[in-house]
């Protein structure tokens, strides 16, 4: 413990110190130059018997010694020297007036080499002696002001949010490898994202223009189907990665054992697109697939609905709709079950709708509620019940989408072990309320066919995950591990998510994947981001200065690895992530923030070399009208032959007096005697 008395100690010696080298550097000029002295009448009796004395020590003698010692002795009162500190002080500063002192204070001696007066050469040494001196002194004093450890300049706090990443390259069958490049206390190093098992699921978020497709998604489609990878892609913007698919599938078809086909589904260049028809009777095994049908469809048409499943009006639609498709499933093995055909069927009249429909048994249960309804004359409720079915699918009612959805070239069972596929579904963003709907169909029919056992492995890219609907796909991504259906969901925001699919749902989306690739996102996105990636032990520093010395305090805590702020300030190309990895193959730096290395030249030269996608068949406007009009005539015939049909067995069974015809004639005449006034004409009815 210092006390005042040992304060003031050690100043009197470094005081002390400072005196005698300064007296040994005086005393060095006297001596030297005593004659220069004597003449200018500058000495006395006393210091000649002074100097006489001296003159004999070992240290006077020569050039060196006395210059030397006195050096020391400045030294020596420096190191205990305490003053103001001063964040200006610069240590090139200090090394700058040291090294210019020392060379003054060893070099004077060379101006006695020089011609010229004595006196001149003797003033000149001794200032430049004593500037060297004052310069080495100053630098020593400065030396003790100098904070010798200040706090660090970095702002952001980005090196100290660095840490250690994955930076082995980890292979297998099924994986897929990003080169990168990352930032450690500094330093940019080599990484690799390894995302080894695929089937845990991988969500991609990123803004517009965070790179989500040229960093992430291509990459997916071109080392998947290198590996022989069945694929199913949803084309936001058809058809940029349609072209990539097609491109990348020719460049690869020899390392498949099975030469997959590619087909294309897209409803604005008909030449360009195969013809599938999603409610293919022979993949629908039990009226539940036919639920899930009409529930994909109705989901996609009336977006809010998804929050308000489970109310009335919600679900009987979804049952109506049901019935029709399973009707259609069952007339004559499935002929007309297309949803084109359902559509016009739905038009229909009550009256002809409701009496060929109740002539399938495993549907009564489902129209029932409606038939009672219309009975009773609760044209209201029915209409409430019906009509934003009726409303929400005649927007399907167009010539082109009629076409496609009415075809067979294909079925979705893309992992097929003897026919595997490539299929690239298009949207058109200007189009999205309509294509939608039925694309959601389409994903939510593959999606039953490829999720079982014994199956090729395959990849599920969905680019703009949200703008279709199809329920359970937490479920897909639980239960296709095991069946190798890799699922990759590419989204802009989490909040974009919950908007479409209701909060609970995108929560367990968000929550049940394994690998994460985030490009710049914002607000509650980039809070669950940092929080899901977790803390790392970071220093921290903090400075305190007063008069005469600072205290500084280091201290290590554990703080976000990667904080909002910084996920949402990301470049293009720049993202942060987790991967999963498996028993047998673990992964020990999973966490990772870097910019994927995209080799751009490559990648435009490629492109350059691209094909497009070939024309499937030329169709003419006359073709496509016609298909428009056979599928309206071939629903009124069903209608018109089944309620003959119909008609024809109550008369000869003699049972016609309850059927829904007759029903359906007394309830004309009830309110065309109560239009005419005529009370006898009622009660005689």
């Amino acid at each position: 413990m210092n006390t005042g008395e040992d304060t003031q100690g050690l100043r009197k010696i470094l005081d002390l110190s400072r005196m005698i080298s300064v007296s040994l550097l005086a005393m060095h000029f006297y001596i030297r130059f005593f004659r220069m002295f004597e003449r200018w009448n500058l000495h006395s009796e006393i210091t000649d018997r002074i100097v006489g004395q001296l003159d004999k020590l070992a240290i006077f003698e020569g050039w060196w010694f006395a210059k030397f010692a006195a050096l020391l002795f400045l030294a020596i009162s420096l190191l205990g020297v305490k003053g103001k500190k001063d964040e200006d002080i610069s240590l090139k500063k200090i090394y700058l007036y040291m090294v210019a002192g020392l060379c003054l204070y060893s070099c004077a001696i060379f101006f006695f080499y020089f011609h010229g007066a004595d006196t001149l050469l003797i003033w000149l040494y001794c200032l430049v002696t004593t500037i060297g001196f004052l310069l080495i002194l100053a630098a020593g004093t400065w030396i003790s002001r100098r904070i010798k450890q200040s706090l660090a300049k970095d702002i952001f706090n980005s090196e100290n949010e660095t840490f250690p990443q994955e930076e082995r390259l980890l292979e297998n069958e099924y994986s897929v490898n990003l080169p990168a490049k990352y930032n450690y206390k500094g330093e940019i190093r080599d990484s690799w994202i390894n995302l080894i098992n695929l089937f845990r699921g991988l969500l991609v978020a990123g803004t517009p223009g965070a790179g989500k497709s040229y960093f992430v998604i291509r990459h997916l489609i071109d080392q998947l189907m290198g590996k022989g990878f069945s694929m199913f892609i949803y084309d936001f913007k058809y058809d940029d990665l349609s072209v990539i698919a097609y491109n990348c599938l020719r460049k690869y078809i020899g390392r498949y054992k099975i030469k997959p086909k590619f087909y294309v589904i897209n409803f604005d260049d008909l030449n360009r697109t195969h013809r599938c028809n999603p409610l293919d009777p022979a993949a629908m095994t039990d009226i539940t697939d036919a639920t899930e049908a009409s529930r994909t469809i109705m989901m996609g048409l009336n977006r809010d609905w998804i929050k308000k499943q489970g109310d009335f009006f919600v679900e009987s639609p979804i049952n109506f709709l049901t019935a029709i498709i399973w009707y259609l499933k069952r007339y004559k093995d499935g002929k007309y079950c297309t949803l084109p055909h359902v559509i016009e069927l739905m038009q229909a009249d009550y009256e002809q709708l409701f009496t060929v429909l109740q002539q399938e048994e495993e549907i009564k249960v489902l129209i029932n509620p409606f038939i009672s309804a219309w009975k009773n004359e609760a044209m209201a409720q029915l209409e409430g019940q019906i009509a934003s079915a009726k409303i929400g699918l005649a927007r399907l009612s167009s010539p082109q989408l009629y076409y496609v959805l009415s075809g067979n070239d294909f079925s979705l069972d893309v992992n097929n072990p003897e026919e595997p596929k490539i299929i690239c579904v298009g949207n058109n963003p200007q189009k999205l309320q309509v294509y939608g709907a039925v694309l959601s169909l389409y994903i939510s029919r593959m999606i039953k066919l490829v999720n079982q056992k014994g199956k090729l492995k395959s990849a599920l890219i969905f680019d703009e995950f949200p703008t279709i609907f199809f329920n359970n796909i937490d479920s897909l991504i639980a239960t296709a591990r095991s069946n190798k259906v890799a699922t990759a969901l590419a989204v802009q925001d989490f909040s974009q998510l919950k908007k479409d699919y209701g909060a609970e749902q995108s929560d367990v989306i968000t929550g049940i994947v394994g690998n994460i690739i985030a490009g710049q996102v914002t607000g509650s996105t980039a809070k669950t981001l940092s929080e899901t990636f977790g803390k790392i032990m970071q220093d921290r520093q903090s400075k305190s200065i007063n008069s005469s010395d600072i205290s500084i305090s280091q201290s290590r805590q554990l703080d976000y690895a990667i904080p909002a702020s910084k996920i949402a300030s990301l470049s293009s190309g720049e993202f942060v992530g987790m991967v999963a990895d498996n028993p047998e193959e673990k992964i020990a730096l999973k966490m990772f923030h870097c910019e994927i290395h995209n080799d751009h030249d490559a990648i435009a030269r490629e492109e350059k070399r691209y094909q497009s996608i070939p024309i499937v068949k030329a169709v003419s406007s006359e073709e496509i009208k016609e298909n428009y009009e056979s599928i309206k005539s071939q629903v009124a015939d069903l209608l018109r032959s089944q309620c003959a049909v119909i008609g024809s067995d109550e008369e000869n069974d003699g049972n016609g007096k309850g059927s829904l015809l007759a029903t359906s004639s007394v309830k004309q005449k009830k309110r065309l005697a109560k239009k005419k006034g005529n009370p006898k004409d009622t009660l005689s009815l």
